[in-house]
């Protein structure tokens, strides 16, 4: 493939379990595993199943979330929804009950339809935490050898640890969902954490050296730069870390932010990640471009309600 380095290359880490578990250990702490911590504060419900969730950071500051629960018996099947970007700094975790226009619709009703709770929080610098600038926040965090991406991966991780500990939850059932921004979160996280079972990540998965060589990589909000990611494993290898768990990856042949030369090496190095077992599931529209389509949307139900529902 053109434009590609050697960094992308699917064997970069040889393969073998104690390898894995090294760049597994690396990812942590460069995505910020255990430096976010959130706490509690209280669930508001509005009806309906929809709960408001309140949280707060180490530092104090408020993080808003929103719960759809189902009037199912327990214990329940739980899908974290990571928001989306698009621009839409505003919107946050009302994705889980509002949608957005490249959703198909919010997910958390339909989930709740198929007895499946969702959960979404306020990533920064979204929702109800939109005043603070992307540029400016991830830039301070640069300058402090951190990321705006690792933050919103460690209090995911916190999100993670919420869930779990709930009682009406199994926490042998833990899904994530996410589109564009949110599917790269998507799969950094559970290439970390081995409590997400099920994974489905829409409409952003391509080798990142590809994406440069191809000229798509400003595409990407400032937010997602980790200093010195790519000398340790392209998204590929990274998003195959996710084996033998379930993974479905959407891609709409289309979408400038998944080119296909970036594309074909990074599902290389995914399908080395599950070469030794595992569901992969791969979803291409030749046709279809940075937007989740009725087809994506029903192989995503699908997908959870397999994993999720009827193997549980």
């Amino acid at each position: 493939m053109r434009g590609i380095a050697k960094g992308a290359d699917p064997g970069l880490h040889g393969g073998t379990e104690d390898a894995m578990t090294d760049l597994r250990g690396t990812l942590a702490g460069m995505f910020e595993v255990g430096q976010h911590p959130l706490t509690f504060q209280g669930s508001v419900p509005r009806g309906g199943g929809i709960h408001d969730l309140s949280f707060t950071t180490a530092a104090g500051a408020p993080v808003r979330g929103i719960l759809c629960r189902p009037d199912a018996p327990s214990p329940l099947p739980v899908v974290l929804n990571l928001h989306a970007h698009g621009n839409r700094y505003e919107i946050g975790a009302n994705e889980l009950t509002d949608g957005r226009a490249a959703l198909q619709a919010p997910l958390g009703p339909v989930l709740m339809a198929m007895g499946i709770a969702s959960v979404c929080l306020d990533m920064p610098c979204f929702g109800a935490r939109s005043g603070a600038g992307e540029s400016a926040a991830a830039k301070a965090a640069l300058w402090e050898g951190r990321s705006l991406a690792g933050q919103m991966i460690g209090e995911s991780v916190s999100a993670l640890d919420w869930i779990a500990a709930q009682d009406w939850v199994d926490p042998s059932r833990i899904g994530v969902f996410g589109m564009s921004m949110g599917a790269t979160l998507g799969y950094w996280l559970a290439a970390v954490d081995g409590r997400v079972r099920a994974l489905v990540q829409v409409c952003c998965l391509a080798d990142f050296r590809g994406l440069i060589a191809a000229g798509g990589h400003d595409l990407h909000g400032i937010y997602l730069t980790v200093p010195g990611l790519l000398r340790v494993a392209g998204n590929g290898e990274i998003a195959g870390l996710v084996a033998p768990r379930a993974q479905l990856i959407c891609i709409g042949d289309l979408d400038p932010l998944t080119p296909e030369a970036a594309v074909e090496v990074a599902l290389r190095a995914v399908r080395a990640g599950y070469a030794r077992g595992g569901r992969l599931v791969v979803h291409r529209e030749a046709l279809s471009g940075h937007v989740e389509t009725a087809a994506m949307r029903a192989a995503a139900l699908a997908f959870l309600r397999d994993e999720l529902i009827r193997s549980g």
